[in-house]
Formats: structure tokens, sequence, C-alpha cells
């Protein structure tokens, strides 16, 4: 499933120390916490904020030095709820350039998101724990296991999050950036 993001995020209750116990029991560990800025824009040919249902982001996160660019679509287009999405990401050398040829193009930034990261693995699941400014507190459910199927890989997220027994908080059907420009597509 190259090129493809099968995820969950919940709003984090606090406090995360009981999820973080139970995981460090399970074997996971934590990588160092990062801090991610996410500059989104929007297309000047396509305006993505133009449907009723918004699908598709184009952002460049710069982290720790590095730098990548990065587009979603998500799927299913016509629907609020959103079961996965087409991810095509890669490294970028200078970020600013990218984004000086984007404005050279016409494309307009539409917010940024700005937050602290940080990561565990455990069974083919990336979860992500995120401090957004502005925003609070999430927790992410990615797979990154083998799958033959969204609905597998789905399949595999959801019993790996009822497996933990903790109660996490409202499940967010929606990007940081439908979030940071106040669009709720769900909730």
């Amino acid at each position: 499933m190259k090129y493809i993001e099968v995820e969950q995020k919940f709003r984090l209750l606090s406090p995360v120390d009981e999820l973080k116990a139970t995981l460090t029991e399970r074997g996971a560990k934590a990588e160092e916490s990062s801090r991610q800025v996410d500059t989104y824009f929007n297309a000047p040919h396509r305006d993505f904020l133009g449907g009723e249902i918004i699908s598709e982001w184009l952002r460049i996160r710069e982290e720790a030095g590095s730098a990548s660019l990065n587009f979603k679509r998500w799927h299913p287009l016509k629907e609020k709820i959103k079961t996965h999405c087409d991810e095509y990401e890669s490294a970028i050398s200078d970020a600013e350039a990218v984004r000086r040829t984007l404005a050279a193009l016409d494309f307009t930034e539409l917010t940024v998101v700005d937050k602290t990261r940080e990561e565990w693995h455990l069974d083919g699941i990336a979860l992500a724990f995120d401090s957004v400014t502005g925003l609070g507190d999430f927790v992410e459910f990615e797979f990154k296991g083998e799958a033959e199927s969204i609905e597998q890989a789905t399949a595999a997220i959801t019993e790996f999050v009822d497996s933990l027994g903790i109660e996490l908080g409202e499940k967010i059907n929606a990007g940081y950036p439908h979030l940071a420009l106040g669009i709720h597509p769900s909730v």
C-alpha cells in the first residue's frame, strides 16, 4: 500500500501517562520529540477550499533542519468522513526555494500548523502524540504494517486501539489544517 496512508486521530484526554505506560509495558519506545511546522497552500488552478467537502492538501513541513513537500488526497472524495488518503511526500533541500516557487506560480498560503510530535511504534502501528499550538493535544494511530486492503489496515488500527483498553477522547475526522481554519467536516 505504498503512497496510501490509513490513520485514526483522537483528541487526547489528560493525562496521557496511562497510555504511555501501557505502550511501554507492551514494549514500545518513544522516539525523540520534534517540532514540525507545516505550511499549507492552496492551488491557483483548483481551489482546495472551493468544494463543500475538502479532500486535498499541499504542504511544506520543516523539522529539525530538514524539509519535505507533501500532497494528500483524502478518500472517499465526496464523503465527510475519510478512510484513507493518497500521500505523496518527498524530501526537499531548500524549503524557502520551494515556498518562493509556489508563490511565483500563484499558490497561496492557507495556514500554518505548529506542533510538537512524539512518535512511538508498536505492532505495525505508528503512534504520534501531537501537541498542536492553538488546537490542543491529540494522538494519531497510523498503520505501517502489511495489509492487502484499506479495510484490513483500518481494522488493524481499530483492533490495536481497542486492545489498549484506555479511553482516548473524541475521535477526530479532520486534519489539523481543517481545525486550524475552523472547518469541521465531521466530529
